[in-house]
């Protein structure tokens, strides 16, 4: 259970409660709906309805359960780099997907939570690829995902075969290759997709780029610099070289955000993995 106390603010004397959680603080109509049900709304420590007004000084508090847990894996051993009552961010290692699929039932970032956070739903904010490494934020409860949601910016490390401009941006449209529920491509009949990005390094035939999404398509980072003429480093599907690292090299290095409870911003940083800084050396 994850209870959050606001402190109503003179301007909001006379408002509903439920006008003060959805205007004021951001929560949805369906999840006020679904706290309600539990009786987990509260003004000074009494359960309330949405439909009672608040007056300044009040305490609003919501109170938030759990209730849908994946399988237990401790032994997956993710680095965790943050953590807080709200937000835990994993420094997640390439080859271990996010979600739990056919495939991967329970080797994932979602069984290694379920077995260090007992009975907390996995509320994955930003979502990388299994063989994508860095930086995963995961919401302790549906107030911090629904926040996070709004404030989250990544930045990537990405290692191109080739030497693109020192700086760029490539605004080019994504869309669903035919035959298949994986692959992607650029076509003017697909969603609005911008990548900007700028070189950090150049060694050896690679180029290091730090990358900005200001949409975020499938496989856009891969998808794009491949459409130019410069796949990933070690980017099977769309035509990276293979010859000196094994998977995509991708990393997501560092996160920022406000938090949803304290609106204080968090920074956080993570090292570009061995096999990505070894293209360089």
């Amino acid at each position: 259970m994850r209870r959050i106390d606001f402190n109503v603010e003179p301007s909001y004397d006379g408002f509903t409660v439920e006008k003060y959680l959805m205007s004021v603080k951001g929560l949805s109509r369906r999840l006020i709906t679904k706290i309600k049900y539990s009786e987990g709304i509260m003004i000074n420590g009494v359960v309330s309805r949405t439909v009672d007004i608040i007056k300044s000084r009040d305490i609003v508090s919501v109170i938030m359960g759990d209730e849908k847990c994946l399988e237990e894996n401790l032994s997956l051993d993710i680095p965790i780099v943050y953590n807080d009552d709200d937000i835990v961010v994993f420094n997640k290692p390439y080859g271990t997907p996010v979600h739990p699929s056919i495939r991967h039932y329970n080797d994932t970032l979602g069984n290694y939570f379920s077995a260090v956070f007992k009975g907390v739903s996995f509320r994955p904010v930003n979502r990388l690829d299994k063989d994508t490494s860095g930086l995963c934020v995961v919401a302790k409860n549906a107030f911090a995902a629904a926040e996070l949601q709004k404030s989250v910016d990544k930045t990537y490390y990405a290692v191109v075969k080739g030497n693109p401009d020192d700086e760029g941006e490539i605004n080019l449209p994504i869309a669903r290759e035919d035959g298949t529920i994986i692959k992607r491509k650029v076509d003017e009949t697909g969603q609005e997709a911008i990548t900007r990005y700028k070189s950090v390094r150049r060694k050896n035939g690679y180029t290091l780029l730090e990358i900005k999404l200001l949409t975020g398509r499938t496989h856009q980072i891969r998808v794009h610099f491949s459409h130019i003429g410069f796949a990933l480093a070690g980017d099977e599907l769309y035509g990276g070289d293979m010859s000196v690292i094994k998977r995509h090299a991708l990393h997501c290095k560092t996160l920022e955000f406000i938090h949803p409870v304290t609106k204080e911003k968090v920074v956080i940083n993570s090292e570009i993995p061995d096999d990505m800084a070894m293209l360089f050396k």
